[in-house]
């Protein structure tokens, strides 16, 4: 286990990230019912970007969390990287730092206004570059997922627990597969037609999507970035990353490579596959990647 920053105590820092967390699922969850009216939708929307959707749920999550970490853990040697903040400014943000939170207070803000219930709040502390904590809170769902120090588990409002459920030993097209809702992505459609999965789920959000895989509800999730096109970013991935991994999955990119965080455009790009079995990860992307090269379906 990695030494944390000086004076803090990893059981204290998780308690307080469950509190934090449930106070954020209160506030998505009345923003989510705030949503439902039509009449109050456009007071909740604070921008027209159709493509990158801003809620004053991801706002105000966004403050409170980065707030009550300031407040409770003054002086610490760590920085915050915030999808909210970076769309304001990245200047002032120390990405040589060995101690990062990487947060996303709203995953999935489509899903969010849509009414899905597919969003999810995502922070990790990443040690170095790689995912050390995650939490992904998925608030419609009263479902608080913990990763630490390798070990991983799901907490309810009430304090009950679950335990990841992840499938394993399954053959590439005998797997269920989770993919985006309300990214089109034509070039992934056509690998999905190829490979023909068992089954395909559809949802928003990498966080519940990552999250599927971990309950056994799925088993796969591929993530493909047209070159030229926007990309996830770190804070879509480092959360999804620490507990899927800690359940005993793997995600890396097709060629089978740890992601990389601490970018300067913080982009997670071309293709990531996630899947519910590290030991046989790198035998499923070879596999993707056969099937790629044979079709011609995206530049390797």
């Amino acid at each position: 286990m990695f030494a944390l920053p000086s004076g803090i105590d990893i059981y204290d820092l998780i308690n307080d990230l469950r509190g934090f967390s449930w106070e954020a699922a209160e506030v998505l969850i009345y923003y989510s019912k705030i949503l439902k009216d039509s009449n109050y939708k456009s007071n909740i929307l604070k921008n027209e970007n159709i493509d990158d959707p801003v809620t004053l749920a991801d706002l105000k999550v966004n403050e409170l969390i980065i707030q009550k970490i300031n407040q409770k853990y003054k002086d610490i040697d760590w920085e915050i990287l915030s999808e909210e903040n970076v769309k304001i400014s990245s200047e002032g943000f120390n990405n040589k730092a060995d101690w990062i939170w990487v947060f996303d207070p709203l995953d999935g803000t489509k899903d969010f206004i849509q009414g899905t219930g597919n969003y999810a709040m995502q922070l990790a502390l990443n040690y170095k570059k790689k995912p050390y904590i995650g939490i992904v809170l998925i608030p419609e769902k009263d479902e608080l997922w913990i990763a630490c120090g390798g070990k991983v588990w799901c907490e309810k409002r009430n304090g009950s627990k679950l335990e990841p459920k992840i499938s394993k030993n399954k053959y590439l097209q005998e797997m269920t597969l989770v993919t985006s809702k309300n990214h089109s992505n034509e070039t992934l459609k056509k690998l999905i037609h190829k490979i023909n999965f068992n089954k395909v789920l559809i949802m928003g959000s990498i966080g519940c999507k990552i999250s599927s895989i971990v309950r056994g509800e799925s088993d796969i999730y591929i993530c493909l970035s047209s070159p030229g096109k926007s990309s996830p970013k770190d804070w879509d991935f480092a959360s999804p990353e620490a507990i899927l991994k800690a359940a005993g999955g793997e995600i890396t990119n097709l060629d089978n490579e740890e992601l990389s965080y601490g970018k300067s455009n913080f982009e997670q790009g071309g293709i990531i596959v996630a899947t519910n079995n590290f030991r046989t990860h790198k035998s499923i992307c070879l596999e993707i990647k056969e099937i790629i090269k044979e079709y011609d379906l995206y530049p390797l």
